[in-house]
């Protein structure tokens, strides 16, 4: 479980809907599962399809977390036109088990934000609660 409070949701939402039609993409910081803030990243391949970070703004962000005693829980990315799953490609690209694997859909009306676990190429669902 990962627990998101909502001004961390509206950030990422809003973050997404902001890059669209590219994928919007970034880091969720916090400690035991809860989440203080986002870290919105460039998505450097400027892509509705896929995304990849700034290796500079990675460490950025895992110095930053660092020196705050916060851990990168999570990584999160949107989908602009598709559903709030992971796709082949998220699936073989989760490289760390630790984290969690939020995905922003804005295919329906309203956008959807689901949470996963991904290991060995198995996703599970993982429930997200907000505060």
């Amino acid at each position: 479980m990962i627990k998101i409070p909502q001004n961390v949701y509206d950030d990422i939402v809003a973050h997404a809907l902001k890059d669209a039609p590219i994928e919007a993409c970034g880091y969720l910081a916090g400690l035991n599962g809860e989440v203080k803030y986002a870290i919105a990243m460039k998505n450097i391949d400027n892509s509705a399809e896929h995304f990849s970070f700034d290796p500079q703004e990675q460490f950025d962000a895992f110095k930053k977390t660092q020196k705050e005693g916060l851990r990168l829980l999570a990584a999160y990315h949107s989908h602009p036109e598709t559903p709030a799953r992971p796709s082949e490609e998220d699936i073989k690209l989760a490289y760390d088990p630790s984290i969690s694997y939020l995905i922003i859909s804005l295919a329906g009306e309203t956008p959807d934000v689901k949470s996963f676990k991904i290991k060995n190429g198995i996703v599970e669902k993982e429930e997200i609660t907000y505060e």
